[in-house]
């Protein structure tokens, strides 16, 4: 059995968990292959945009289309997207085998992340995680980012799990301490341990 008491799912954050950060981020030579410019993308996308995306409430193709037309008129957001999506889809396999152990011991292993609705569905059927967790939850899909309680109401409304049969491993010390505010447990990822040393740390400090 598992070494941390109670727990019924492992609500797993995908980007610096499951997926492995690339070195200068997913877009460090999107100039050179594409000729967009990180800043600009940046700029008028990710910083105007990307809230509403990331919540559900504009596609990503209605937004990043209009601002491609700009900044790099030769690019589409279709072919932006698939370049993107491609670049940042390095799977942890050392975790994802250590996930399944868990899962065989009889604790589910969900996705919880804050993603829109294109890159969700490539991260759960491109990528073959569909195959690897019970469930994705993601903040497009719930109305929510993980900064907000109501994320954690959310996935607990779907999974009909208490607070305290959840935790959330994140890479952001920032959402594992919102998960803990909620009622849940909490993990900050560094990738320097080990799944089941996490699992033992937690149950240590109960």
């Amino acid at each position: 059995m598992t070494t941390l008491a109670g727990l019924k799912a492992l609500m797993v954050d995908v980007d610096g968990v499951v997926i492995t950060p690339r070195l200068g981020g997913w877009a460090a030579d999107l100039e050179a292959d594409l000729g967009v410019s990180k800043a600009d993308l940046a700029e008028q996308f990710f910083a105007v945009h990307w809230p509403e995306v990331v919540l559900g409430n504009a596609g990503l193709h209605e937004r990043l289309g209009p601002v491609l037309a700009r900044i790099a008129p030769g690019v589409s957001s279709y072919e932006l997207a698939a370049y993107w999506f491609a670049k940042d889809s390095v799977l942890d396999y050392q975790l994802l085998d250590d996930l399944a152990l868990e899962r065989a011991r009889g604790v589910q292993a969900h996705l919880a992340t804050v993603q829109e609705h294109e890159r969700a569905a490539y991260i759960w059927d491109r990528l073959g995680l569909r195959g690897q967790f019970d469930a994705l939850h993601y903040s497009a899909d719930l109305g929510a980012k993980k900064s907000d309680p109501e994320f954690y109401a959310a996935v607990e409304a779907r999974t009909g799990f208490s607070g305290r049969e959840l935790l959330l491993i994140d890479d952001t010390a920032e959402n594992a301490a919102a998960a803990r505010a909620a009622g849940w447990r909490g993990a900050h990822w560094t990738g320097a341990q080990r799944l089941s040393e996490v699992l033992a740390d937690l149950a240590g400090a109960a």
